[in-house]
């Protein structure tokens, strides 16, 4: 295993610029720092014959000698991201650099149970090593996203809403069992969040992703680092009130945003516009497929059907009257939507978007934009790896570092 404590405070400034940048030249990664030339070969020097940097092709030519890339070392091991939904695994192997080795996606019912979610996730991880020919000793680190509040110091679920019977599963033990690797676990938004950071190569300081799935969920990029909140609880925007008459929500309370807008409340409007005979369109879906998701919903709406236009637009708006609230309080400079109900496609984006900039100050929404999770499918596990890449190798020194300015 490599041993992080050793490394020097240049040594780790330069691998968390390399892991945050993608690769740079030596020339590159020197300015980037505001090392010496000579300080930076030394310590670049090192960090290549530790294998925990090495030479990744080269850059196209200025003029001259065409420049070496550098990039964190295939060689030190792997990561494994690990994105657990309320209906879906995702596990993933990748290298430090990011570079996807192998993702495999299947349906969950978080209902089932820990055991039985965390058996299967035990057995895609194993089989992701067997075709990867990559031995248990080799990972590095495992990050896993969960649908629900995380203690983050304890990596342990605390009153999850949708998770009953998980809170005294200790997913760290659990996995322990198969690997001596450190394990970290937060909200799935929280890692989908860190995933499009780094897709953004930590551009952008402020920022929200709102995961619209069978719960609703906000990650919060503040100042370049996930904002988790005194106990874990930061971004639990389905439990805003958006209609204090609106139905009442498994928290308890009436009218969350969670309740009216979330996958399961657009699939229950779905089914009984298709039943009560307003949508032939819906009612073919229904009665091909015993029922209705909000995939079926974007179906039928692209397809240009009324009753469904209206049922997404209903959504939309509600998440944007959500947002509003939200874009008031924290000004951020982008708002990224992605989950399950994301694959609706354009016409919620327009729906949040005109809710939003219509409820919102001027001020708040003058720079405000709006739009989908990039690489949406792989934004969860990218972001369970980056988070092990921060936790396990950038705060060897006992500092977790934020992204770069």
């Amino acid at each position: 295993m490599v041993d992080w404590q050793r490394l020097s405070d240049g040594e780790r400034t330069l691998l968390e610029r390399l892991f945050w940048s993608g690769g740079l030249s030596r020339g590159e990664l020197a300015a980037s720092v505001d090392f010496s030339k000579s300080k930076a070969n030394l310590a670049i020097s090192s960090l290549i014959g530790r294998e925990l940097i090495e030479e990744g092709g080269v850059q196209p030519s200025s003029g001259g000698r065409r420049p070496e890339v550098l990039r964190l070392s295939h060689r030190m091991g792997v990561l494994a991201g690990i994105d657990i939904g309320a209906t879906s695994i995702d596990v993933a192997l990748l290298a430090p650099d990011m570079t996807v080795l192998d993702h495999r996606s299947e349906p969950a019912d978080v209902r089932d149970g820990p055991a039985a979610v965390f058996a299967r996730v035990r057995a895609l991880l194993r089989d992701a090593r067997e075709r990867c020919g990559i031995d248990a000793a080799r990972l590095l680190g495992i990050g896993v996203g969960v649908p629900g509040p995380v203690a983050f110091d304890s990596g342990m679920l605390v009153n999850p809403p949708l998770l009953p019977g998980w809170e005294s599963f200790s997913i760290r033990d659990c996995l322990a069992q198969d690997y001596p690797a450190p394990v970290f676990v937060d909200n799935d938004v929280n890692i989908m969040a860190l995933g499009t950071h780094w897709r953004l190569r930590g551009q952008l300081q402020n920022f929200l992703v709102i995961r619209i799935g069978t719960g609703i969920g906000c990650g919060i990029i503040c100042h370049g680092s996930v904002y988790r909140g005194r106990d874990g609880s930061a971004g639990d925007v389905g439990h805003i009130c958006v209609d204090p008459v609106g139905p009442i929500c498994h928290c308890g309370n009436a009218g969350c945003v969670e309740a009216m807008a979330a996958g399961p409340a657009i699939a229950r409007m779905a089914e009984e516009a298709a039943r009560a005979g307003e949508s032939p369109r819906l009612k073919e879906l229904l009665d091909r497929n015993g029922r209705l998701t909000p995939v079926d919903l974007g179906t039928a709406s692209r397809a240009g059907d009324a009753v469904a236009n209206a049922i997404v637009q209903q959504a939309g708006g509600l998440v944007g009257r959500m947002l509003a609230a939200v874009v008031n309080f924290f000004n951020p400079s982008h708002i990224f939507i992605g989950g399950g109900v994301a694959l609706i496609g354009p016409l919620l984006l327009a729906s949040i978007r005109q809710s939003v900039y219509q409820r919102s100050l001027a001020l708040s929404t003058r720079h405000l934009d709006i739009q989908f999770v990039p690489e949406m499918e792989s934004a969860g596990v990218i972001g369970a790896a980056v988070m092990a890449v921060q936790e396990t190798m950038l705060a060897g020194a006992g500092v977790r570092p934020p992204a770069p300015r």
